[in-house]
């Protein structure tokens, strides 16, 4: 018989951009996963009112315990200390949820440098800001999970979105370098790429039956977590849409509209 590869959840969670659809609908999973095993959490997001309304939700069902910092995670500056003290708060961080991101606005970013550059920032550098800072931590702890929302925009650059798909693709590839280094330390480096999810930030676009709810990414999550995952598309039938995508000859790919 084939050996699993799923392990106990962690119970002891950094939340970065915790008041995400997405981060919400993850930090509730876990709690309800983990029932009766005392979950901790602590969660950082920018907005002091919504960051409190997710924490005070994770409390009524059963969190053991849900501590909050608020700041924004651009500022880059600020990484180590607010980390440190999520790392003393929790004890031992056992997994680290990066949630961090915006959409931006593509026609905008097209005009104006400044505004791609924000995209980016946001996107991209801050990550890597709180990534190393994690990679380091989980490296020398021998233990952890960092998992990482990416996006399937990052496969390949599209003219509808390619100053986010870029913030995202170079995400990706941080990714994988950061997986190929610490992953025989022990630790896991999971990157999530989820199609369309229908959250506040994707409200403006049209609906279509490729939207996915945030719980259902939710638990696409908690599984790759369980069963020590490196890369997850969210839901599965991303990871074939973005093959056929990926494959297209560039010739015929920059005539279609996409």
């Amino acid at each position: 018989m084939a050996k699993s590869n799923a392990r106990p959840l962690p119970t002891r969670i950094l939340a970065l951009g915790a008041t995400s659809a997405i981060a919400e609908a993850t930090l509730r999973a876990f709690v309800e996963a983990g029932t009766g095993r005392g979950v901790s959490f602590f969660l950082v997001a920018r907005n002091a009112e919504r960051l409190e309304a997710v924490a005070a939700d994770l409390r009524t069902r059963g969190a053991a315990s849900v501590a909050t910092h608020v700041m924004d995670l651009d500022d880059t500056v600020a990484h180590p200390a607010m980390l440190a003290s999520a790392a003393l708060n929790l004890g031992t961080i056992e997994l680290a949820l990066l949630a961090h991101g915006i959409l931006g606005e593509q026609p905008e970013a097209e005009a104006s440098y400044p505004v791609a550059e924000a995209i980016l920032g946001t996107n991209f550098m801050a990550p890597v800001s709180m990534i190393t800072w994690l990679a380091n931590y989980f490296e020398q702890s021998k233990q952890g999970t960092l998992a990482v929302i990416s996006s399937v925009a990052g496969d390949r650059g599209r003219k509808s979105n390619y100053v986010y798909g870029a913030s995202k693709g170079g995400l990706t590839i941080f990714l994988d370098g950061v997986r190929n280094r610490i992953d025989r330390a022990g630790v896991q480096v999971l990157t999530i790429k989820p199609g369309f999810v229908r959250t506040p930030m994707t409200a403006h676009l049209p609906p279509s039956p490729l939207f996915a709810s945030p719980a259902a990414v939710a638990h696409g999550i908690l599984k790759a977590v369980e069963k020590r995952r490196d890369v997850v598309y969210l839901p599965p039938f991303w990871a074939l849409i973005m093959f056929i995508i990926r494959s297209i000859p560039e010739r015929i790919f920059k005539k279609l509209n996409l």
